[in-house]
């Protein structure tokens, strides 16, 4: 199977690294991968996004114009990225802060309200991992425990007490979607 996806959404908000984790897990379950990250001059505030591919076979292109999965963490990248979904795609969006949802009728919408769940668990910086772990409860891409294995191996060691909070994230996003309707 292949996902063909893009990351969006402000600097900062942790686009880049929520690919990036998605990304190694897939290598460490022995997929092929391919992350391009894409970002403004400022880092904090501007606009970034990354294409992540995962696939059971090898990718003829990095590069590419349309996905089957959009996570989109504000209004731009609903804005930018709902017409780029493929028929019977993705768009996972991040509910708390955008105002206007994406509205087409042939991909499945998938709302999570990461911000107010990141809050829950007294830390913004993790709304990253809520989404991710949506992400991960929509679509069977990778398995959480690599998801886990790979936060070991890239968080620095004086980060490594932030991982049972970063499970908590993962489950929260997961629980949120088990209890949604999607199309």
């Amino acid at each position: 199977m292949t996902y063909e996806m893009v990351f969006s959404g402000f600097g900062g908000q942790g686009v880049l690294s929520m690919g990036q984790v998605l990304a190694y897990a897939a290598l460490v379950e022995g997929k092929v991968v391919t992350w391009m990250p894409s970002y403004g001059p400022e880092m904090r505030g501007g606009t970034a996004n990354c294409i992540v591919i995962v696939s059971d076979k090898k990718i003829s292109s990095p590069i590419i114009s349309t996905f089957d999965i959009v996570v989109a963490l504000n209004q731009p990248s609903v804005d930018k990225f709902e017409s780029h979904v493929k028929p019977g795609g993705t768009i996972i969006y991040e509910s708390t802060n955008i105002i206007k949802p994406p509205t087409r009728s042939d991909i499945n919408i998938v709302p999570i309200p990461a911000s107010d769940e990141a809050n829950k668990l007294q830390n913004m910086k993790i709304m990253n991992m809520v989404m991710l772990g949506g992400l991960l409860g929509v679509k069977n891409i990778v398995s959480f425990k690599a998801v886990l294995e790979v936060l070991k191996k890239v968080l620095p060691d004086r980060y490594h007490h932030l991982i049972p909070l970063n499970e908590s994230a993962l489950n929260s996003g997961k629980k949120i979607v088990d209890n949604l309707t999607i199309n």
